[in-house]
């Protein structure tokens, strides 16, 4: 399974693009309006929800591990600790959120967080991202 959590990190990969700021460098600059349109708005939130469930999933396997005699309870206790996992997610966000996605890639990520709870038929779905369009 983790070679599939690999290939999604990499599937929503793509060249980064600095968020816009609008200069003041201003704490009281009122509240900020989100300009992001429709699109933009579902592929954060696809992303941040897959995101949060590859995670979980990466825990669940790493849980595995342990029950297998394959990793110690130190090293799980370590490697899951709530900033890894924040940061984890935070990574994958980053690399999934990228303006290169399509529509038809942003609907695979809401469906298979949406459809999928158990982390394998999850993981293979998300394999499905970079699936041409039928």
């Amino acid at each position: 399974m983790n070679a599939l959590v690999f290939v999604a990190l990499i599937a929503c990969g793509g060249k980064q693009t600095p968020t816009p700021s609008n200069g003041s460098g201003s704490a009281d600059a009122g509240p900020v309006k989100d300009t992001r349109n429709a699109f933009q708005k579902r592929l954060a939130t696809a992303c941040e929800s897959v995101g949060k469930h590859i995670t979980d999933c990466a825990v669940a396997d790493a849980k595995k591990e342990v029950e297998a005699g394959r990793m110690t309870q130190k090293d799980f206790d370590l490697n899951t600790k709530p900033e890894i996992l924040e940061k984890n997610t935070e990574e994958f966000v980053k690399k999934c959120d990228v303006p290169a996605m399509t529509s038809r890639q942003v609907r695979v990520l809401e469906v298979c967080h949406k459809e999928e709870t158990e982390c394998d038929p999850f993981l293979d779905c998300l394999s499905h991202l970079n699936d041409p369009a039928k």
